[in-house]
Order: C-alpha cells, then structure tokens, then sequence
C-alpha cells in the first residue's frame, strides 16, 4: 500500500495548490448556482501558509501532492460558549486518492494543530446537497448542526 504522508504545506508547492484550488472550485459548481464564471479564489494561500493563525497542510505520496486542507483560528460569536474556533477549508483530494483515507489523515492533521492552540472546536461549511463531502466529513466526526438557506430574487418568476 502506497504511504500518505502529511505534512505542513510550503510557499513551494503553490503551483500545485493553484491547481487543487481550481479544481475545488470545478467540483463544487454543480452545487451552487449562485458562482461567477471562471476562475475563483476563495483562498490567499501563500497567505494562509505563512499565517501564525493558520495551518495549510498537504497530503503527499512518493512526493506528489495529493491532497490538502487549511484550519485557520477564527473568533466566534459572542454567544457561544467557545471564545475561538477553527474553520476547515481548501479540502479537497485528487479524484484518484478517495477513499483511501486522506481525507481523514488531513482532518486529523488539522486537528491536531487545533488542539495545540487551545482550540475546543473545529467547523467547516459543505453543501447541503454534496453527499458525498457529508459523508467523508461524518465519518471522521463531524455531524451536521446549522444549515444556510437561500432564496435568490433574481430567480423568481412572477
């Protein structure tokens, strides 16, 4: 069996990251209408990379980046009961390595440096309808808990 490796990602692999952040953007467009056309960029990398309040990580095998993620430390409402949590994003594993278990090496990765912070919770957004995210994500712990909804008035008739 091939060996994953995790490891924190560096400003030399963001050619590789470009490529997984557009093909992130590719495999969610068939879940959001709501997306200009083209290129997006949800994500400063280099940025998120060099972050104290961030970690960018990547999966690798025999050297080839396979995967990545990011948890960076946001503050959270004033309500809750935690000052600050970690937001998941940027996950996304070539097509070829699902289900093999990268996605959990990632979260578990992203975890822990989390939990060194002092971080209690981690959270992340998926489309409601992406079952198959839902599903990867539930199956390392993760269990739905709010869920966004949208009406867009430009696509009313009448």
């Amino acid at each position: 069996m091939e060996q994953i490796i995790i490891r924190k990602a560096e400003l030399k692999d963001l050619d590789v990251l470009f490529e997984f952040k557009q093909a992130l953007v590719e495999s969610e467009r068939p879940f959001d209408t709501t997306l200009k056309p083209g290129p997006l960029y949800y994500y400063n990398i280099p940025e998120l990379i060099e972050a104290t309040d961030a970690r960018v990580v990547v999966a690798e095998i025999d050297s080839k980046l396979i995967g990545c993620g990011y948890a960076r430390i946001v503050d959270s409402k004033p309500y809750l009961k935690h000052p600050q949590h970690a937001h998941l994003g940027f996950m996304y594993v070539l097509p070829e390595h699902r289900g093999k278990g990268v996605n959990k090496l990632i979260i578990n990765a992203l975890k822990q440096w989390a939990q060194q912070q002092g971080i209690t919770e981690i959270r992340l957004e998926v489309y409601a309808i992406n079952t198959a995210a839902l599903k990867a994500y539930e199956k390392v712990g993760f269990a739905p808990h709010m869920l966004t909804m949208r009406l867009g008035l430009a696509d009313e008739k009448g």
